[in-house]
């Protein structure tokens, strides 16, 4: 990355890293632990989940929780499988090129891609030796992310966050290449070396004027995808839809859908989306990185919400649903693999 690039990520606090809108809530976070008398209280959140989804979950077991007609097509595929064995499954399961790959435990888009071929295919698989979901590519023009939380026995919950996610776009004017057209965009060019892998064959080729040529349609930030605050669009309706959703996916209470869809009437009619992905407790509600709409006090202080929220579910799930909360020394060896296994992912981006 280029000094000018990191200063303008360091400069813009969209792009600053995780902890910084952590460790400012850690104060209010034990305070939370000492009321409920247990430090991995928020383990009681989401009992269909994994440690009520801290990062150590298999994304393909939350989508099987999805109600079948808002679950995309998906396969596990294991390391060292016999790739012929794979292109049966992906076969048998209906599911055509292009398609996305991603590591079955993952974040922030890492080693997630779009798969043209089947020979792209075998060179991801083999490149990245780990459990891969391989999932039907969505084609719904809209992708949002919704932040949704529900009290254990009460009937309805509460849409806190819409995220709406615009893919990086640049235009062609016919003279720039495409190389040229995204290092002339202030937000594109601080990708540059992804977009400089996922179009290498079309760097030097010049665009026609006006055409649109679409950077990324991973709608993850670290893939350069722009979130915007949707929160408007929070209505009675939707909420009642995903009150619907929410009743037939069977543990879980709090937490953000990631769904791509037709359009948002739609949406909120229940109709024409798929959910790509459930979040559980390490979720965000991205909404507030529209810097141009928030600031960093902002997101700061929606943390804390959404903190609150968490115990305030865990706590009657545990008093009145009698779950237990996860073994605090088994939840600490847990994020031990966990962080083994991220080096272990970022040293695969790497070599």
């Amino acid at each position: 990355m280029s000094k000018r690039n990191l200063f303008q990520k360091l400069a813009n606090w969209e792009y600053w890293p995780t902890f910084m809108f952590y460790v400012p809530n850690l104060p209010y976070a034990f305070y939370l632990a000492a009321k409920a008398r247990s430090f991995v209280f928020y383990t009681a959140v989401n009992p269909g989940i994994k440690n009520s989804g801290n990062g150590t979950e298999s994304k393909y077991k939350t989508i099987e929780l999805i109600p079948e007609r808002y679950k995309p097509k998906t396969i596990l595929v294991f390391p060292d499988e016999n790739f012929e064995t794979v292109l049966k499954e992906i076969e048998d399961a209906t599911i055509t090129f292009p398609l996305i790959a991603k590591p079955d435990i993952g974040f922030r888009g890492t080693l997630v891609k779009r798969i043209f071929t089947a020979d792209e295919l075998a060179i991801y698989l083999k490149k990245y030796p780990l459990k891969i979901i391989i999932q039907e590519f969505i084609d719904f023009p809209n992708e949002c992310g919704i932040f949704y939380h529900r009290i254990p026995n009460k009937q309805s919950g509460t849409i806190s966050s819409i995220t709406l996610k615009r893919f990086l776009t640049v235009i062609g004017n016919g003279t720039s290449t495409l190389s040229e057209l995204i290092l002339s965009d202030e937000r594109a060019k601080i990708y540059y070396k992804l977009f400089e892998e996922i179009h290498k064959e079309k760097m030097n080729a010049i665009p026609k004027k006006d055409k649109q040529i679409v950077l990324t349609v991973i709608g993850n930030h670290s893939k350069g995808t722009e979130f915007l605050s949707g929160n408007e669009l929070i209505s009675e309706k939707l909420t009642k839809t995903i009150d619907q959703l929410n009743s037939e996916i069977k543990g879980w209470y709090y937490g953000r859908i990631d769904l791509k869809y037709n359009s948002f009437e739609e949406l909120e009619n229940g109709e024409n989306f798929k959910i790509l992905e459930i979040n559980g407790i390490i979720s965000e509600p991205t909404h507030v990185f529209d810097a141009k709409k928030h600031t960093y006090f902002d997101a700061v202080k929606a943390i804390k919400k959404h903190w609150k929220m968490i115990y305030n579910v865990a706590i009657v799930n545990h008093n009145e649903n009698n779950i237990a909360y996860t073994n605090t020394l088994s939840f600490i060896k847990e994020l031990y693999r966990l962080r083994v296994y991220i080096k272990k992912i970022k040293s695969y981006q790497t070599s």
